[in-house]
């Protein structure tokens, strides 16, 4: 019986190794000590395949999912908020000051999305 190999576990030889010592023993030991000798062989082989599960799922826990690796553009959502908060500015400002207060109003919302993009645009190292 041969394991797989997982990358950072021993040599996948062992438990042939440990099955011939097994039975070497069993034939120096007679067949009362059969049941002991196979248990200890059995521990022996439960522990070897544990820990090569053990090292495969540590491996692939520690590798990022695709997930994890995509970055999340929260322009959309920007965008959506502007133009929520947008609407009823655009209701009070021209009610309250005509014209020239949705002017300010939209100008104000323009200038924040311009400002985001721009630092968005240096973080991402663009530089615009």
């Amino acid at each position: 019986m041969c394991l797989p190999y997982v990358e950072g576990m021993p040599d996948n030889t062992v438990p042939r190794d440990e099955l011939r010592a097994t039975l070497d023993a069993r034939r120096e030991l007679g067949e009362d000590y059969e049941p002991a000798l196979v248990e200890s062989f059995l521990d022996r082989l439960e522990a070897g395949i544990a820990a090569r599960v053990k090292a495969e799922v540590d491996a692939r826990a520690s590798d990022p999912s695709p997930k994890d690796k995509q970055d999340v553009d929260p322009s959309i959502p920007i965008a959506l908020g502007s133009l929520g908060i947008g609407i009823p500015l655009t209701a009070i400002a021209a009610g309250n000051a005509g014209f020239s207060g949705l002017l300010l109003a939209w100008g104000g919302i323009v200038a924040i999305n311009v400002a985001y993009a721009l630092s968005r645009g240096r973080r991402r190292g663009r530089g615009y």
